[in-house]
């Protein structure tokens, strides 16, 4: 199979191409100034049959897989659980021990989003410049985990407060960092499933962080004199580090760069990306750019609608900082309570995996994201119209499979809708996280004792934001159908990969919808 790429002239339609005359069809609509590139499969792909290529991309696929797919889901599961284990320390004795008063335990989970957002948009720009994540990701993962057990030893509100700051400041380098370096290895049909899988760590850390907490608080609570919420800290924190280390051995670096693969395993994997979207990747680090990067993805309308879509879900999904303090609201005691957080997670798990598989299989991105988010807003709906135990429950088992169900598939869009190059594709993925995550800088302040139990204003605000969401999917839906009508006119689109035709005169790229 052989692309054929160079920019067409704005408005113009490409005519049916055949093998014969493929180039010079091509080139009739090309500025003569500008290059044309040529996409060109292995040699030792080109007379594969069907069969045999299927079966040395699956195989390629299970190698990739195994390597990756375990190690980063350990490493996410861990960055949540340092992230969100101060809700679990707030009933293990952590505000009484640093004498919090008013408002200051809310600001004290509110700050690491402020570190989280500064650093997202540089980190995952360096990450695309050092072109080393099997080096990058798990050193900032050794530092977070070492800040993480220093937590363990504040003795105020300042010293917790600086804790939480740059705990955020050097996380941020992990989520946006992963959506990343998932797009550099997987096709946009395998991208959504794989991103479920990635985030999956995030709902297992919020099943087993309420486990871990409640056996920490049941069995060594005092323990060689510190309280519970202390030893989670140096718990959580040395398992943190520990993984860290291990990774450095296991997660290979962009295909180009990972030394494990055969040298036509690399050229394998290269080739599918190109062949995706009619456009190489990731080449080298002399190729990225800061400048260009952030210029392109600030200057992509599909980059702002995208943002106003993920901030409306991860404001809507912003409840689960607080779950632990939410599921208290049922009366029960702090061990109880702590186990009753874990089973919402594990539903999220399931509905996650199956939404995703679903989106991946069929192509479509638009009903897999709305549908999970209306339940949500029914679950928000549920919770503050009602103080009895049975419904309470239903709507939090409702509301966090509601969130992140669609949460993932949104994640995965991003990728899908915003392909080339990779610069912008890492500028892109960092401001959209860094502005959706801002909404958890204000978001715990709607969480206070005297807003309990029904916290009104709390489910209001994330039914208006998850209402966001589904207008802004729908605002995008509208804006990726036209674009690929005239994608599919030949007429040239600004940000799009124009100009793919592979040897039956199809094009080579279309977003998904």
């Amino acid at each position: 199979m052989v692309f054929v790429d160079g920019p067409l002239q704005k408005e113009t339609c490409l005519g049916p191409v055949d093998t014969g005359s493929r180039h010079k069809s091509q080139a009739q609509h090309v500025d003569d100034s500008s290059p044309i590139r040529i996409f060109e499969a292995p040699e030792f792909l080109r007379n594969m049959s069907i069969e045999e290529r299927t079966a040395i991309e699956t195989s390629l696929k299970r190698k990739i897989d195994i390597r990756l797919m375990p190690m980063i889901v350990l490493m996410y599961i861990l960055n949540y659980l340092d992230r969100n284990n101060i809700a679990a320390a707030k009933l293990a004795g952590l505000p009484e021990d640093l004498n919090l008063q008013g408002t200051e335990f809310q600001t004290s989970v509110s700050i690491l989003f402020v570190g989280y957002l500064l650093m997202q948009v540089p980190s995952n720009l360096f990450l695309n410049k050092m072109g080393k994540p099997a080096l990058y990701l798990p050193c900032c993962m050794i530092i977070w985990g070492i800040i993480s057990g220093v937590t363990a030893a504040c003795q105020n509100f300042a010293g917790l407060v600086a804790c939480r700051f740059f705990l955020g400041y050097v996380e941020a380098a992990y989520f946006p960092g992963r959506l990343y370096y998932l797009s550099c290895w997987y096709t946009r049909k395998e991208l959504g499933f794989r991103t479920a899988i990635f985030y999956s760590g995030a709902l297992i850390s919020g099943a087993f962080s309420g486990l871990i907490a409640a056996g920490i608080k049941g069995n060594i609570d005092g323990s060689r004199g510190l309280r519970a919420w202390r030893w989670l800290f140096i718990i959580e924190g040395a398992i943190t580090v520990t993984i860290a280390f291990t990774a450095f051995f296991v997660i290979p670096n962009f295909p180009r760069t990972t030394t494990w693969l055969t040298e036509e395993e690399r050229m394998l994997a290269v080739w599918r990306l190109e062949e995706d979207v009619g456009e190489d990747d990731w080449v080298d680090s002399q190729r990225q750019s800061f400048k260009v990067g952030l210029k392109l993805a600030f200057g992509d309308v599909k980059t702002y609608v995208l943002m106003f879509l993920l901030f409306g879900i991860v404001a809507a999904g912003s409840v689960t900082n607080f779950f632990p303090t939410v599921v208290a609201t049922l009366g029960q005691n702090n061990v109880v309570t702590l186990l009753l957080t874990a089973p919402p997670y594990v539903l999220a798990v399931i509905t996650t995996f199956l939404n995703s598989r679903h989106a991946d299989r069929t192509g479509e991105r638009y009903f897999h994201i709305i549908l999970p988010l209306c339940v949500a807003v029914l679950a928000f709906i549920l919770a503050a119209a009602t103080t009895n135990t049975a419904p309470r429950y239903v709507a939090m088992m409702l509301m966090v499979p509601g969130v992140y169900s669609g949460y993932v598939v949104a994640l995965a869009w991003i990728s899908n809708s915003l392909p080339r190059p990779p610069a912008k594709r890492a500028a892109a993925l960092a401001f959209i996280n860094a502005i959706s995550n801002a909404s958890s800088i204000y978001a715990s302040y709607m969480y206070g004792s005297s807003a309990a139990p029904r916290y009104i204003v709390a489910m209001s605000v994330k039914c208006a934001m998850a209402a966001m969401a589904i207008i802004a999917a729908t605002v995008l839906r509208f804006i990726l159908v036209r674009l690929n009508k005239k994608l599919d006119q030949g007429i040239y689109v600004e940000g799009a990969i124009n100009g793919g035709v592979t040897e039956d005169g199809k094009k080579g790229f279309k977003f998904r919808i």
